[in-house]
């Protein structure tokens, strides 16, 4: 077990590096960057992240400020900006540390994050782990309860539905989770929006934030209910999708393992229904849906949340990490990044582990890594 753990943790090194390096290479042919940022911010022709960097090809900097004219650097490879001083351009690439070359600057930034050392943002005056550490909590909260939310309700169903298959609860309820599985999140986050956050209908829950103004000063019961009370419809937005999956997953695990032989054997010699259940299936078929707990928190706490954050205002690791993209703060990419892939394949390696635990007949060490 030990030497299995050890060699999974040397192949995150290669993997991490890269990672890292298909996306650098990736950024330097991405249209736009800080400097033309800056730049666009300067002539007014900002864009909000979605100017291009000429790189040799065009841009869509090529309107020229009123009043100014350019003065010998028609050959800046920022086309924003002509008319600007060309020292001013020298000093922003060296800002944001664009006058070195790029395998300098990937080198650097190799060294700096085996540190842990994510550097400051280009466009907010704070450390990208203060930023992190910031967007947490509203993450933190969405993923935590979102997956418990999901897994408390998936696996009584799907059990109950695969002990009654063929039922005539069985067929409705499927109806019911094929139909929420097919609705986006986002608009079933509007919708809830319309109906029960003053959209047009009732004004039931808030639309802002995890908690109210003046929460600090709340009777500590009065907090929970507020956190919860905010927390509700994006709960419910993010859980549709993954509520769905979890019950037919859940479902058709114990019909498999049900239909097996030593299920008969367990009831020929007299076991009950429910010691069959709970004393020889669960274990079995729960394997996969045990195992996959890990990445299914990983996925809800970072990569499910973007829109339902967007739409109901909550500022957490999502739309963090997609204003970073728009506005090509790169330490905050990176950063994001960064963590976010050792987080995935240190959960990759917990959830091999698990399978390991639940099954002690799985061996992963007898095998090639």
């Amino acid at each position: 077990m030990a030497a299995y753990i050890v060699r999974r943790m040397f192949l995150m090194l290669p993997t991490l590096l890269g990672i890292l390096f298909i996306s650098f290479v990736v950024v330097q042919f991405a249209p736009g960057g800080p400097v033309e940022r800056v730049i666009a911010q300067l002539t007014g022709a900002d864009t909000g992240g979605t100017s291009r960097i000429s790189g040799g090809s065009g841009s869509d900097f090529g309107a020229r400020p009123p009043g100014q004219v350019g003065s010998g650097d028609t050959n800046s490879k920022y086309r924003g900006a002509q008319g600007l001083d060309p020292a001013f351009i020298k000093q922003l690439e060296k800002q944001f540390g664009f006058d070195k070359p790029a395998p300098e600057r990937f080198a650097l930034m190799v060294w700096n994050f085996a540190r842990f050392d994510f550097g400051k943002s280009y466009f907010r005056d704070t450390s990208v782990l203060q930023l992190i550490k910031e967007k947490l909590p509203v993450s933190m909260s969405l993923g935590i309860w979102m997956t418990l939310l999901t897994y408390l309700i998936s696996i009584p169903l799907g059990i109950r539905k695969a002990v009654q298959d063929g039922s005539r609860f069985d067929v409705w309820t499927s109806a019911v989770i094929i139909i929420g599985y097919a609705i986006p999140g986002f608009l079933f986050a509007i919708l809830l929006i319309i109906l029960f956050a003053g959209g047009s209908f009732l004004n039931i829950f808030p639309l802002r934030g995890l908690t109210s103004d003046g929460w600090s000063d709340f009777p500590w019961y009065w907090k929970i209910i507020d956190y919860f009370w905010h927390l509700t419809l994006p709960l419910v937005s993010m859980a549709l999708g993954a509520f769905a999956t979890m019950t037919l997953l859940t479902k058709n695990s114990f019909l498999d393992e049900i239909r097996k032989q030593y299920v008969m054997t367990a009831r020929a010699k007299g076991c009950s229904e429910t010691q069959v259940l709970y004393g020889h299936v669960f274990r079995n078929a729960m394997l996969i849906v045990i195992a996959g707990f890990p990445g299914t928190f990983i996925h809800a706490f970072f990569s499910g949340s973007l829109l339902i954050e967007t739409i109901f205002s909550l500022d957490g690791l999502g739309l963090l990490s997609f204003e970073s993209i728009l506005n090509r703060d790169y330490p905050v990419v990176f950063g994001n990044l960064f963590i976010f892939s050792l987080l995935g394949l240190a959960i990759n390696l917990i959830s091999d582990l698990t399978y390991m635990w639940i099954d002690p007949r799985i061996d992963f060490e007898a095998r090639e890594v």
